[in-house]
């Protein structure tokens, strides 16, 4: 704690009290309420945030070891609400901080065969998990489940092997890639609405193609919320070009491997994957 203490002096903070949860440190000082975490960011990627306008995360000392934050209280806001307004924020984010960067065919190359052979490593893992199921006399539940899904699955395989080539046509002419920061670990837990809108949690902030917080954030609550609705509401702040929309809509249509735990578990987790697809062929049809 003396390293804290010392860096809040230096700041002209002091220290009352500690209350650390897990990797966080709440510390109570004679200027209000502040978080501590250790100092996990590029500090490239907070200057860059920083010289683009980018101000909507809480007022933060930035120390070799340490990140001090000033506490954000959350407010009592529908989750609905707050979801759009994350996908404001995230677009906002993008959009300050999108640049262009030259790249050779072969980094387009590089994501479209490792596209390819994620897909055909998912069809060969499918086809013998189905094929063991077919061999036997009586079904478990999670085995009649899968069984009676596997067509959504090849499908969606199909489908997306179909797209990426159409993707990897649209791009074989473009020799720049469109880059911004993004969040990395996008969660409503990571947002907080009051007065204004924070993100929290930035220790995997980086720079890299918008289109992934868009995947991550899909995958975390597709079952929760309209995507499409989100989709169009981010659009209207950062429009994303013909080709990076179809990247996002092929990786959200990929599906998981799924891997038996127990019967339960599996079953639910079949279940929800089955769901995702669903609406991730309604995106992308």
């Amino acid at each position: 704690m003396k390293e804290i203490n010392d860096l809040l002096k230096r700041n002209n903070i002091r220290s009352i009290s500690y209350k650390k949860e897990g990797n966080v440190i709440y510390v109570n000082t004679n200027k209000g309420m502040f978080v501590v975490k250790k100092n996990n960011i590029d500090t490239h990627v907070l200057e860059y945030l920083n010289n683009r306008g980018f101000k909507d995360y809480p007022d933060t000392i930035f120390d070799k070891d340490y990140i001090i934050s000033k506490y954000e209280e959350d407010s009592n806001i529908p989750k609905e609400q707050k979801m759009f307004d994350l996908i404001n924020t995230i677009a906002v984010l993008h959009n300050k901080t999108s640049f262009y960067k030259e790249v050779s065919s072969y980094e387009y190359k590089t994501i479209y065969e490792n596209i390819i052979k994620k897909l055909d490593n998912l069809y060969e893992y499918y086809n013998n998990y189905i094929g063991i199921i077919d061999s036997r006399v009586v079904y478990s539940p999670s085995e009649y489940l899968l069984s009676r899904n596997i067509s959504s699955i090849f499908r969606s395989i199909e489908n997306s092997k179909k797209h990426i080539n159409g993707w990897y046509k649209k791009i074989e002419n473009i020799n720049k890639i469109r880059l911004s920061i993004i969040h990395n670990n996008i969660d409503l837990n990571h947002f907080i609405r009051n007065k204004k809108s924070y993100l929290i949690s930035l220790d995997k902030t980086k720079i890299d193609m918008p289109i992934y917080d868009l995947y991550n954030l899909y995958n975390k609550y597709y079952l929760d919320y309209n995507f499409q609705e989100l989709l169009n509401k981010y659009e209207s702040i950062y429009k994303l070009k013909d080709y990076e929309k179809e990247l996002l809509l092929v990786l959200i249509n990929i599906p998981n491997k799924l891997v038996f735990i127990n019967e339960y578990d599996m079953c639910k987790n079949i279940s929800n994957e089955i769901n995702r697809l669903y609406k991730s062929n309604s995106l992308i049809n």
